[in-house]
């Protein structure tokens, strides 16, 4: 046995907690996160946790360094406190897009950070749409990776059309999630040839497939600035698509990003999720919510279940 099942937020984003404890009928774990005036991290778990399946909600998203430090030491806590088991589940993994040596000199912070969790005591890992697969292998416990994109394809149910929409890749590190899409929900796939200028220019040069006329979906996992979307959209739009849509897991845009959004004005509607607080400004953004998927994922993990059947969607 497990021990009794307890879920605690951090303060990346409590309101997908919260969500998850009402998917799950339970209620939130007590705890006290603050800050010192230093900028000191101060926990405190603020209920009898011994012997128990504790599960730690914090994405590690914008500010990155103190999202995970703060779960770092909620994690000491917990452990401290003689939890039976630590599961961090982590909706949006910071660091993820540092993940191999491509440039003399440079370290593999994916790798640090995994290093990080394991010696903070963390037994297991719950996640969503790692940007780089190999991630998973950075860790020496059990790592259950999820996908959104159930949760995306339940709501693109109504805008299939066949012969109307096409999937595209934003750029070709990307077909394979695209491909998925694609196969979904049984539309044609293409892909947006692109060289990036700086960290964050992209220049998006040349088409693969068909889409003059069409309703394109744009398929990635991330998006920051927004530079990979618009730069797309464009020559998506200039080539006769009809409707642009941008599918993304976690929507982590910068001020650049959302000013680039508002004035470009060639993607018709962005869809994400709650993987990260998303602040919509008014823009044709639509957020979708994990929790249910989380939480199913949660109960699967404290019974000592299968989250296989997560991966299936319903009604395709």
């Amino acid at each position: 046995m497990n021990g009794p099942l307890k879920i605690f937020s951090g303060t990346s984003n409590p309101a997908l907690a919260h969500e998850i404890c009402e998917s799950l009928g339970l209620p939130l774990g007590k705890a006290t996160v603050k800050r010192f005036p230093d900028g000191e991290t101060f926990v405190r778990i603020d209920e009898n946790i011994r012997g128990s399946d504790t599960f730690i909600v914090q994405s590690t998203s914008n500010p990155a360094n103190h999202n995970i430090m703060e779960m770092l030491i909620m994690i000491d806590a917990a452990r401290r406190a003689s939890a039976n088991r630590i599961t961090a589940v982590i909706p949006f993994y910071g660091y993820s897009r540092q993940d191999r040596k491509d440039q003399p000199r440079v370290p593999i912070t994916s790798k640090l950070v995994a290093n990080l969790l394991v010696a903070a005591g963390v037994n297991r890992v719950l996640t969503i749409d790692l940007h780089a697969q190999q991630i998973q292998g950075f860790f020496d416990i059990p790592v259950d990776h999820l996908y959104a994109s159930p949760v995306i394809f339940d709501y693109l149910k109504s805008f299939r059309e066949e012969g109307s929409l096409v999937v595209y890749s934003p750029d070709v590190g990307g077909m394979k999630m695209a491909a998925s899409y694609a196969n979904y929900l049984k539309v044609p796939l293409g892909f947006v040839a692109k060289r990036r200028t700086s960290a964050t220019q992209v220049e998006a040069f040349n088409l693969v497939g068909e889409v003059e006329g069409k309703d394109v979906l744009l398929v990635d996992d991330l998006t920051e600035t927004a530079g990979t979307l618009i730069a797309a959209s464009t020559l998506l739009k200039e080539n006769g698509a009809r409707r642009v849509m941008a599918a993304v897991s976690h929507c982590m845009l910068s001020d650049l990003g959302y000013e680039r959004l508002k004035n470009s004005n060639v993607v018709d509607e962005l869809i994400t999720t709650n993987s990260i607080p998303v602040d919509t400004r008014e823009l044709p953004i639509t957020v979708l919510s994990i929790a249910g998927l989380l939480g199913q994922a949660i109960d699967c993990i404290h019974e000592n279940r299968s989250v296989t059947g997560l991966f299936k969607v319903k009604g395709w």
